[in-house]
């Protein structure tokens, strides 16, 4: 980590500013100092774009020693050897930019790896990927270690026995030993030199993602006022909800009931919908079929009169569902969004038993 907090602003005049990019047009100290300097210009304002045009460094050149001299501050915050230390501060920058993916501890281990074995930038990649997909496993391998030597030691030991073809399983193995911290890991890896049992890889299977294709798959989630009878003041009691998108969530403060609905159009232009239940046989046109519980869903932020819809008002303290040539002179509670009947499945298992079929 820098000395300088990730998130807080820095103070620069424009003397300081014009010093400090003069420093950096010169390549004044290593590449540490330019990414601290990079950083402090960066916090004081100046775009990555103005620091290129006064100082020749590119964006990702500051991106990447910016990031770079971070790791390196928390190696040498550890009070890593010294030789180390001046070793990364040679042409270092790019293998230390691998190490930003790793906490601490594991980047001072995986730059002391990296020193003694002399890695390039691909080598530094290797270690790094090794290291963070050994330490998510739930425990560690048999015979290896959590130092990431025996990390890289320990992916070689599992490819080159998912190879049949030898050339490819003896380079896995050399590598393996090359980077063997252990002796069980270095001794798991030799006996692959004469164990020639080739284990099948697995896969890890599909993610189950999906996507919503259209409005109505999302659902509208409608609270509910009660069942008929129901009067003004209980519709009017219930809070409205506010709907969180991506995916329509809701955060419930009260308690209540509530009920999802398919995103229809009609209630997805709904303003302030409130459902209530009711029976068929109460609705101002008689439904085919059974009598049975409908849902009535209400826009309460819908009053003002209409000919071409139905509208809820109040009759002797109880809701009714009427249409009125003229506007009324009833009290209009909100404008009918629509009436849902329930499912009509013949046989429920149909849902998990795919081969029937209602008729």
């Amino acid at each position: 980590m820098t000395n300088l907090p990730q998130n807080s602003p820095v103070q620069l005049s424009e003397a300081q500013a014009q010093e400090l990019m003069r420093s950096l047009l010169h390549k004044e100290g290593n590449w540490v100092d330019w990414g601290k300097t990079s950083q402090q210009l960066q916090k004081a304002g100046y775009s990555p774009q103005k620091i290129f045009e006064e100082t020749g460094f590119q964006g990702s050149q500051q991106n990447l020693v910016i990031v770079a001299a971070q790791v390196y501050e928390s190696v040498a915050q550890a009070q890593t050897d010294e030789a180390i230390l001046k070793y990364y501060q040679g042409p270092k920058s790019d293998v230390l930019y691998e190490f930003r993916v790793l906490n601490q501890s594991q980047r001072v281990a995986a730059a002391q790896l990296a020193y003694e074995k002399n890695l390039d930038v691909d080598g530094a990649h290797e270690v790094a990927r090794a290291v963070k997909e050994v330490s998510s496993l739930a425990q560690l391998p048999k015979d290896f270690t959590n130092h990431p030597g025996d990390a890289v030691a320990y992916l070689c030991w599992k490819r080159a026995r998912q190879k049949k073809d030898l050339q490819e399983r003896s380079r896995l193995i050399a590598q393996g030993l090359k980077f063997a911290h252990s002796q069980q890991a270095r001794a798991a890896i030799e006996q692959l030199l004469n164990d020639f049992t080739v284990v099948p890889s697995k896969t890890a299977p599909l993610l189950p993602v999906y996507r919503l294709e259209s409005d109505s798959e999302l659902p509208c989630i409608i609270p509910l006022a009660g069942s008929y009878p129901i009067t003004h003041q209980e519709l009017e009691a219930v809070k409205p909800i506010e709907i969180q998108e991506p995916f329509r969530s809701i955060q419930i403060s009260q308690s209540g009931t509530f009920v999802p609905v398919p995103g229809w159009q009609a209630l997805l232009k709904a303003k302030d919908p409130v459902g209530y239940l009711s029976k068929s046989d109460r609705l101002p046109k008689a439904l085919s079929g059974k009598v049975e519980e409908v849902l009535i869903i209400v826009d309460r932020a819908e009053q003002e009169w209409n000919n071409q819809s139905y509208f809820v008002v109040e009759i002797d303290e109880k809701l009714e569902i009427q249409w009125f040539e003229n506007k009324p002179d009833l009290l209009i509670v909100g404008q009918l969004v629509l009436i849902l009947r329930p499912k009509n499945i013949f046989d429920e298992n149909n849902l998990t038993e795919p081969w029937q079929m209602d008729d």
